[in-house]
């Protein structure tokens, strides 16, 4: 395996390490390097993985600079290596939820996280980036999203997941193969609120999305967002 780095917006980068032995057609796990006065990770790859991630990262920035290490919610490839980047970074905090760092970070984090209010804003210095908690969407209670401002750029976590290797940034279509991993994988929640939550962030006007498995989107995200809400709604009324 190998990391690969591509700047999806300007001084945010996507460090991608395409598994092949998952799934039908493999899959990509991906982390994003908000560069910035006080750099941020978000998604720190599993623990098998940081060794690659962390030499994709040290040729953007030092790795020691690392400030922030975020993720939308407590999953190995979300935060697996979370506390070896907390050894590598001296300076480094786990921002996350109130929720995640409750239930979960508060112990499991070897420095004491940074817990944020909902619409809590950090200031990078060059970037802002928006915490947006997502209870259960796409699953988790501690769920949560991060939209950076000054690009708007969403950092959507699991949402959008797709299968195979495609490119680094995309305008074409992603519905129809989100639609295909979630049928396969079957991994989000379905709830009364599920489509409302995703709506909420089309409300964002986000010029891309940032989606930890598969190729990042820069068409409308907008109207991507209120399909993918779409689709949910459907799943979930035909569950009912």
């Amino acid at each position: 395996m190998q990391t690969e780095t591509y700047e999806i917006a300007p001084d945010i980068f996507r460090l991608s390490t395409f598994v092949p032995e998952v799934g039908p057609t493999g899959f990509t796990f991906n982390q994003f390097l908000i560069r910035a006065d006080e750099p941020l990770l978000f998604h720190t790859g599993p623990r098998g993985m940081f060794p690659l991630i962390r030499e994709a990262l040290a040729s953007l920035i030092p790795v020691e600079s690392l400030r922030w290490i975020a993720f939308g919610h407590v999953e190995s490839d979300e935060c697996g290596s979370m506390n070896h980047w907390l050894e590598a970074a001296p300076q480094a905090t786990v921002a996350h939820g109130q929720i995640g760092c409750m239930v979960s970070l508060n112990d499991l984090a070897d420095r004491p996280p940074r817990a944020l209010e909902q619409n809590e804003v950090l200031d990078l210095g060059g970037k802002r980036v928006r915490h947006l908690d997502t209870p259960h969407v796409p699953h988790c209670w501690e769920a949560r999203v991060l939209f950076e401002e000054t690009t708007r750029t969403l950092l959507c976590g699991d949402l959008f997941t797709h299968l195979g290797k495609g490119p680094a940034l995309t305008s074409n279509e992603i519905i129809g193969p989100a639609k295909q991993a979630e049928a396969l994988f079957k991994a989000s929640c379905l709830t009364p609120t599920t489509g409302s939550t995703i709506r909420s962030l089309a409300e964002l006007q986000p010029a891309v999305l940032a989606v930890m498995h598969g190729s990042s989107f820069d068409g409308d995200c907008a109207t991507a967002l209120q399909d993918l809400a779409a689709v949910y709604d459907e799943m979930h009324a035909a569950a009912e």
